[in-house]
């Protein structure tokens, strides 16, 4: 593939295609804390961003490199996506469901290791785009990444806004609405993994 208009347009559309998952765990974030400050929007918006061009890359060096081995660890990632969001999602319930003694429900603020357990579960099903980028050369493969992390980071600010504006509206039941999402998020990971 040569560098022209096509080769933007594709790498466009594979950011939009995997930043879905972002996107959704992103309004989820918002929902479940309304007074989130811009900065660690930005930051959050990052980390998905990071992780939707790391796992490409990390496939196309997997196809030039380990393909077999690749290939057997394949069949597992739905489970990894749906064990963690699982995880994620049921432990945002769990705080949502419990109540301090005075009945008021206490939210939490999302930790940098949660974070970095989002990035990973959101983006792990991405590991198998390095297939369809397999035939670009690095500069190529670094570049249709860096387009993906671009696209990733735009629709993932835009739910974290969406899911801070309707988290004030929702209240005391935005946390549950955010754990039902991470978790239908990743039941639709390991069905659409598994089916594929």
């Amino acid at each position: 593939m040569d560098w022209n208009f096509l080769f933007v347009t594709n790498s466009v559309l594979l950011g939009v295609g995997l930043a879905m998952d972002a996107f959704s765990v992103s309004l989820a974030n918002g929902l479940n804390e309304p007074a989130m400050r811009r900065g660690k929007m930005a930051w959050i918006a990052g980390t998905f961003g990071f992780f939707q061009a790391l796992m490409p890359m990390a496939g196309w060096i997997c196809v030039h490199t380990v393909v077999e081995y690749f290939q057997a660890a394949r069949r597992f990632i739905p489970w990894i996506a749906l064990a963690l969001l699982l995880y994620i999602g049921g432990t945002m319930l769990a705080g949502a469901l419990e109540k301090k003694e005075d009945g008021e429900r206490e939210r939490k603020a999302l930790s940098p290791a949660v974070l970095l357990v989002q990035g990973v579960a959101t983006s792990i099903d991405a590991l198998s785009v390095g297939f369809t980028i397999a035939d670009y050369n690095w500069q190529m493969a670094l570049a249709s990444a860096l387009i993906i992390a671009a696209v990733t980071f735009g629709i993932s600010l835009s739910g974290l806004i969406l899911g801070r504006k309707f988290g004030v509206r929702l209240s005391g039941r935005a946390e549950i609405l955010g754990g039902v999402i991470l978790i239908v998020i990743g039941i639709e990971i390991f069905v659409r993994g598994i089916a594929g």
